[in-house]
């Protein structure tokens, strides 16, 4: 398939580019036994691919999504796929600033439920096609992402009846035929059902979880306009506070990641732009010092890309995700993975975590089709989730052009 040159390159090589069967709008990538397993934003389901030839990546495998329901975010570790289900929740915010403004859970309860909400947990021992094993349900709209890294614990961000927007929960796949919700553990104020009452403008802020990583017995947790916590899961049943931060406002917030580099006592926090042509200004990646995890300490933040006008190209410029050094992929403590929307991917140097440096980036060129069913949306490149193998591999997805393999040349 011919696909469009970069719009600019910096140490990475474009090797292939896939539409995914004709389902282009790529959102979360895992990679796992030479095949990645990938969620589409606004078709459903998710797509399996065969990556063994980067340049090829044939689908092997398609799975519907339930009438009603998103699976853009899954995980897999020791042969199980993990896949949220939740509201298709761009149905019923069309309008982005209307998703990402107040408690979603709030806004919607008592909604006809027409969807499914919970996880399913698939068997892929045959890694290019799952098989469905279990289903943990959730009372609400539903899980929105997810953490498994392999073994008996697993964790989610999850809306359940009765709270705001989306809380911290674990689960437990000591018997993954039969899996269970364990320990949760909220904002204050988040828990309406029990009486709680937010203290922060429901109006203009959405205090959510977007999701956790999880180091050993500390989950270190991003939500959205309430900042990132670090957690004490080490009584998985009971998870307990060690320290917040907000810097919102004054910032316009957005904490999206946050990504532990525990052999260095680091943390990268990513804000997420949630507004075209940086109308909540522009957001940026923070170094912490977590020396003393029950006061972290910020120390820098990355530069941002400006070899071009991205606040004016149109559509979200800014920080999404990060690469997140899963077990079985590439795992730096010293080189860092970030995507910026309209910007493409970017690689980042903190040797000197006072001062982080760019070396590399890979801008896509303007897709070839606008995917986003949303009106008004601008055709251009909305580069969503990479992920790298321990060859320097790169999995770039896009939720308007596809998936994309690079070969980062700094590995």
């Amino acid at each position: 398939m011919a696909v469009a040159e970069p719009a600019y390159a910096k140490g990475f090589t474009l090797l292939g580019h896939s539409e995914r069967g004709g389902r282009p709008d790529a959102m979360r990538a895992q990679y796992y036994r030479d095949h990645l397993y990938v969620g589409h934003v606004f078709s459903g389901g998710f797509s399996v691919l065969d990556v063994r030839d980067p340049r090829a990546m044939p689908v092997r495998h398609f799975e519907p999504p339930p009438p009603g329901t998103r699976n853009i975010h899954l995980r897999a570790a020791d042969d199980l796929l993990l896949v949220i289900h939740a509201k298709d929740l761009w149905e019923e915010f069309r309008d982005e600033s209307q998703y990402y403004g107040g408690p979603i859970g709030s806004r919607l309860a008592g909604a006809e439920r027409n969807w499914s909400a919970g996880v399913a947990v698939y068997d892929i021992a045959d890694p290019a096609n799952p098989r469905r094993i279990s289903f943990l349900p959730v009372d609400g709209i539903g899980v929105h992402r997810l953490w498994y890294t392999g073994g008996r614990w697993a964790c989610a961000s999850v809306l359940p009846e009765g709270y705001t927007d989306n809380v911290f929960a674990v689960i437990d796949l000591a018997d993954p035929v039969r899996p269970r919700w364990a320990g949760r553990w909220h904002l204050p104020g988040m828990h309406t059902a029990d009486g709680e009452v937010p203290d922060w403008d429901t109006v203009r802020w959405r205090y959510a979880l977007h999701h956790a990583i999880i180091d050993g017995d500390t989950a270190y947790a991003s939500w959205r306009d309430g900042g990132p916590t670090l957690l004490d899961v080490s009584d998985r049943e009971a998870p307990r506070l060690i320290a917040r931060r907000n810097w919102s406002p004054p910032f316009d917030g957005g904490t999206h990641t946050a990504l532990p580099l525990p052999g260095r006592e680091l943390l990268v926090v990513a804000d997420e732009a949630v507004a075209d042509r940086l109308a909540h200004g522009l957001k940026n990646v923070w170094v912490f010092d977590i020396r003393e995890p029950s006061n972290p300490v910020s120390i820098a933040t990355f530069p941002h890309p400006d070899e071009a006008d991205y606040g004016n190209k149109g559509g979200h410029f800014g920080p999404h995700n990060l690469h997140e050094n899963r077990p079985g992929t590439f795992a730096s403590e010293y080189l860092v993975f970030a995507t910026y929307q309209n910007a493409g991917v970017w690689a980042v140097d903190i040797t000197d975590p006072y001062r982080p440096v760019e070396v590399g980036a890979f801008v896509p060129g303007a897709p070839a089709r606008l995917v986003d069913p949303r009106p008004g949306r601008p055709p251009v490149i909305q580069t969503a989730d990479v992920t790298l193998t321990d060859t320097g591999l790169v999995f770039l997805t896009d939720y308007n052009a596809g998936l994309y393999s690079l070969q980062y040349q700094g590995i």
